[in-house]
């Protein structure tokens, strides 16, 4: 494609207003406008990114050759649907939908109508990811913690679906490996749903991952721990950075077996992650318009949104399964 990429963005809210920001300065594309269902808000992000609201979803899409869908997670099937019908090509943020049929659905409409699918999994171009990726070798263990305060945007579905769909989608990715078993356990504190959720996930390699997310904690926490046959990388996610520790080519154990107290360095190797700055977002969508425009191919497909969707209503359903337990524990018998 040599001419710009029509762009538009389909629900400006704390997100979408972001995607529509960067969106307009992309080298490739060019905003053709946005459609907002809240007139009120329509009106504001119109004003303040100087870009023209569409009147209609219908009217947006008229004038577009692809769309960034970042709506609330339960219309994901819709709006993508109504793209998807018109031969759009879509960015859908995470999840990629509620269930498996709708996302079957997307899949399928997309493959008929010729149309690229990138899932908005934004952790794939974090920092600290990216820096950590020339050293990741096939992860025996993974340890990931993602903890939040309260926000009642995204607490319309589970913290699985919400938070720790970033994680699992990051541990698919390490793993490269088929999940044989997840168990779970979680509870709702703020909301009718699953606000903390601890799980543990096996694959067919034997490697295990431990995730954990929650939306009701004090403090902001995004890390990730990675143990391999090589090496320990540490990931701090929010800082976007990270160390990988490996013991070092010249290492005598024996001697180091002599030694009352041996000092950690003589053995082991830190070495800092860096890669180089950017915007995750930024990068994301710079991916999208590059896949679409047929400069490479789309890095995080619509099946791998649906695979972790898969292994996130897993992860759901076994919560429910020991909540139900626990449930039945706690009832006196007649």
């Amino acid at each position: 494609m040599s001419a710009p990429l029509r762009v538009g963005v389909i629900g400006t809210g704390a997100l979408g207003y972001h995607h529509l920001r960067h969106l307009r300065s992309l080298e490739g594309a060019t905003v053709s406008a946005f459609y907002e269902a809240d007139a009120t808000r329509a009106s504001k992000v119109s004003e303040e990114l100087g870009v023209r609201s569409a009147g209609s979803l219908d009217a947006l899409l008229d004038d577009v050759d692809a769309v960034s869908i970042a709506v609330p997670t339960p219309a994901h099937h819709a709006v993508a649907k109504a793209a998807l019908a018109r031969g759009k090509h879509v960015l859908i943020e995470k999840p990629i939908t509620t269930t498996l049929a709708e996302a079957d659905e997307l899949l399928a409409l997309a493959a008929t109508n010729g149309s690229l699918v990138q899932i908005g999994h934004i952790e794939r171009f974090n920092r600290a990811i990216r820096a950590a990726w020339p050293y990741v070798d096939t992860p025996l263990f993974i340890e990931s913690e993602r903890l939040a305060p309260f926000n009642p945007r995204g607490s319309d579905v589970a913290v699985v679906l919400d938070l720790m769909i970033h994680d699992i989608d990051l541990v698919l990715t390490l793993t490269h490996a088929r999940v044989t078993e997840v168990r779970a356990a979680g509870v709702g504190i703020l909301t009718p749903s699953v606000d903390i959720a601890d799980a543990r996930v096996a694959f067919a390699n034997g490697a295990i991952a431990n995730i954990t997310a929650s939306r009701i904690s004090r403090d902001r926490t995004r890390k990730l721990r990675l143990f391999q046959r090589n090496g320990y990388l540490t990931l701090d996610l929010a800082a976007g950075n990270g160390e990988l520790f490996r013991l070092r080519d010249d290492v005598n154990l024996a001697a180091l077996a002599m030694q009352a107290q041996p000092d950690v360095a003589a053995f082991v190797e830190r070495i800092p992650l860096e890669a180089p700055e950017g915007d995750a977002l930024r990068l994301e969508l710079e991916s999208f318009v590059t896949a679409v425009r047929g400069g490479a191919p789309v890095p995080v497909t619509g099946a791998d949104g649906r695979e972790a969707l898969a292994v996130a209503l897993q992860i759901v359903a076994d919560i429910e399964r020991s909540r139900a337990v626990m449930t039945a524990a706690r009832t006196p018998s007649a």
